[in-house]
């Protein structure tokens, strides 16, 4: 979710007939076998991304929830959200007044799905296995602020710390922290391929064809010790090549419910007038879209020009044009419903305001119009995004200010092209690793941050984030959290547009779908059985 990219959009061809005909689900949720949930997720064993699924590299929505179903934490969001409760673990506290020193004891009689034990040991070689490889596309920087692992006897471990994090539970309820086992994973190597095993409630089989994942199916663990309890023997993860195909499948029943990703006019059509069996259900969500600046490049050097495009980019009108109840105004980085939310960049700029815009441009000396290209990536981010894209060319454009083009590139080349700092201006999206304000400003400000940007702010490295990661009450981390927002709305390195809304679609008969993801996008296969639905 690097962090943390939204997911692949799967590539056209992946879904033939054989692949529907094979697990059909047969008519929706009657009768047995697996619980089949459609995704427009699409994974790939590429150069570009040699090892989707290892805790080491994996730093995107899709692949998580993969790693979720079958590699286990210390700790998890629970099913309604709020704070992290001990999974793999019995118990885990802070055990100092300082938030340094955090210490966890492991549940009896661990084991990895194989039988192996799991102990301590593991643990710790699992989390220092991800800090020694540092892959620049994986979740390494989401422990910035650990400093060493310790294990004391049988049953526990204890994570010293570098700085004061009261975040840190939640990390520890990521797959970054997932627990896997030395036998089958080397200690500084990447395991390249769709092979993924661990003591989480499910094993998985994957079915590849041409390098890319097209189905994946997770069967029970009968050796699973957790805080889970599975609702299902067994879930099967099935890839489409689109929206449009996804849904077909859904209504026609050869699969009982679809998650990621349901395309605006899908949840229009679905939402007004639902096809025979079909339910759609809306689940609070945390996806925020964004513009992204290399605050370096010559056009987007002066903050005037982002800051005028601050003010120009009337966002009511863009999610009207585009997602319609899909979506919502983001003023910040951080959702409004997060905890510390301020509405920094509407407090500054209004919106959809070309007069504020033209006196930032005039007053800088800037000269207009500013020629500018957008880039964003064609095949990662659901069936809107050019459309998007479009919508905010015509109305930059059309203030006069801009002469903007726009440039749709494959997720493949779009990444690291935009890493390198090829881009002066990108779309990207962001789904959290937990529902803390902190994990909405520092990923994107720290040094080591997600966008390999040039941007730097003193104050917010050195003293705001280590301010409000220090506050156990994230109340009292309020004042240092919205000082960050402010500073970003004035500085601009990156321009909030959205906070999108999740929906799912399910057939009659299959239950527990309202719990199926949470609102950090968590998708929770356990949570589905069969039954009356209501």
């Amino acid at each position: 979710m690097n962090r943390k990219t939204m997911v692949l959009t799967a590539a056209a061809g992946l879904l033939t007939p054989a692949l529907t005909a094979c697990g059909s689900a047969g008519g929706g949720g009657a009768g047995s076998g697996a619980i089949v949930v459609g995704t427009t997720d699409r994974f790939e064993a590429a150069a570009f991304a040699p090892a989707p699924f290892d805790p080491a590299y994996a730093y995107d929505a899709g692949a998580w929830n993969v790693l979720r179903q079958t590699v286990q934490t210390l700790m998890h969001t629970p099913r309604g959200g709020g704070q992290p409760v001990p999974e793999a673990a019995s118990d885990c506290r802070f055990t100092d007044t300082t938030n340094q020193t955090y210490r966890c004891t492991l549940r009896p009689g661990l084991t990895f799905a194989n039988g192996d034990p799991l102990g301590p040991e593991d643990v710790k070689f699992s989390i220092d296995r991800v800090l020694a490889i540092k892959d620049e596309n994986g979740p390494a920087s989401l422990l910035s602020t650990l400093d060493k692992i310790e294990t004391k006897g049988e049953d526990t471990v204890v994570f010293h710390l570098k700085t004061p994090d009261a975040t840190f539970p939640h990390k520890l309820a990521t797959p970054a922290t997932g627990i896997v086992n030395s036998k089958t994973y080397d200690a500084r190597k990447l395991r390249e391929g769709f092979e993924v095993d661990g003591s989480g409630p499910y094993t998985m089989k994957a079915e590849v064809k041409d390098n890319q994942l097209v189905r994946a199916v997770f069967s029970r663990n009968t050796h699973y010790k957790g805080d889970l309890k599975p609702q299902n023997d067994k879930v099967e993860l099935r890839m489409f090549e689109d929206s449009e195909s996804m849904g077909k499948a859904l209504t026609d029943g050869s699969i009982h419910m679809v998650s990621r990703t349901l395309s605006p006019a899908q949840i229009q059509q679905f939402s007004a007038t639902p096809p025979k069996g079909v339910k759609l259900v809306p689940l609070p969500g945390l996806e925020i879209r964004y513009l992204g600046f290399n605050t370096e490049a010559p056009v987007v050097k002066d903050k005037a020009v982002r800051q005028a495009l601050a003010a120009s980019i009337d966002r009511g009108k863009l999610i009207g044009k585009v997602y319609g109840k899909s979506a919502q105004p983001l003023y910040s980085l951080v959702p409004s419903s997060v905890s510390g939310h301020v509405n920094s960049f509407y407090n500054k700029y209004g919106d959809g305001d070309p007069q504020t815009a033209a006196n930032l441009l005039r007053q800088a000396g800037i000269k207009t119009p500013v020629k500018l290209t957008l880039n964003y990536t064609k095949d990662h981010y659901g069936d809107g995004t050019a459309a998007e894209f479009e919508a905010i060319k015509a109305q930059l454009n059309a203030t006069k200010l801009f002469d903007v083009t726009v440039q749709g590139t494959d997720w493949a080349d779009f990444r690291p092209a935009q890493k390198k700092g090829d881009y002066a201006a990108y779309g990207l999206g962001w789904f959290p690793d937990y529902a803390d304000a902190d994990n909405f400003l520092a990923p994107f400000l720290e040094q080591d941050n997600f966008l390999g940007t040039p941007y730097a702010n003193s104050t917010v490295r050195t003293k705001l984030i280590p301010e409000s990661r220090r506050a156990a009450d994230r109340n009292h981390a309020a004042s240092a959290i919205g000082e960050m927002q402010d500073i970003v709305a004035e500085d601009v390195p990156v321009l909030p547009l959205w906070q999108g809304k999740q929906y799912v679609a399910a057939r009659d008969g299959i239950t527990g779908v309202e719990w199926s993801v949470n609102s950090i996008s968590d998708l929770q296969l356990w949570e589905l059985g069969r039954g009356v639905s209501g």
